[in-house]
């Protein structure tokens, strides 16, 4: 069955590259010698259509590889870069840092939630680099599952800078809404826990203050 994508990246020298299916998954592997009629090497964005094997090793490679539409507009690419939701991903990290700001001002969040983001946010970019790197070998992936959950739990800002660096899981457009229905499902719930009326981290700068 013929699938269709867009060449990820290309290595000239050695004459082989990557493509990202339109609906989603790990890239496959493309070498040069599986254009069809041995065409000239595809430009990086550029869309082509072609059929799945596996090679004797059992790894996923296109064969059959059809180029049939010309490389992407500037424009386009850069809001796939981002997974459609442009100035939303470019300023969500800033955005949270002046609600933590003044979060932090008007009811003492304890530094503990802070490390709580930091080490999170580091823990959930480096699962996303484990599944991109997992991705072009073909080998154990890192479930979407995880990745959300770890958002959630409030690593979406180190989701947010792999998405950007790695352009891993930055255009699957089902991946992006759940991702971000994460974020927003989080900075609710800091903003509600950080509230006079719950004053949950109040209680805990009191539970971890020393006595």
């Amino acid at each position: 069955m013929r699938t269709e994508g867009h060449v990820r990246s290309w290595n000239q020298e050695r004459g082989f590259g990557f493509i990202e299916p339109v609906l989603g998954g790990q890239e496959i592997f493309v070498h040069i010698t599986a254009l069809r009629g041995r065409a000239k090497a595809p430009a990086i964005g550029q869309y082509v259509s072609f059929e799945i094997e596996k090679n004797h090793q059992g790894k996923k490679r296109a064969v059959d590889v059809e180029v049939i539409r010309a490389v992407r507009p500037r424009s386009r690419q850069g809001a796939r870069a981002t997974g459609g939701y442009g100035a939303i991903t470019l300023l969500a990290i800033p955005a949270f840092a002046v609600v933590y700001a003044f979060a932090s001002a008007l009811w003492r969040v304890p530094d503990v939630v802070a490390l709580g983001y930091l080490l999170l946010s580091a823990l959930t970019l480096v699962l996303y680099a484990v599944d991109k790197s997992a991705a072009r070998r073909d080998g154990w992936r890192t479930s979407e599952q995880t990745l959300l959950v770890t958002g959630l739990l409030g690593g979406w800002p180190g989701g947010i800078v792999a998405q950007q660096f790695l352009r891993h899981k930055s255009t699957k457009g089902s991946f992006q809404t759940m991702f971000w229905f994460t974020v927003a499902i989080n900075v609710g719930a800091f903003v509600v826990l950080s509230s006079p009326r719950f004053a949950v981290w109040s209680g805990l700068s009191l539970a971890l203050a020393p006595h």
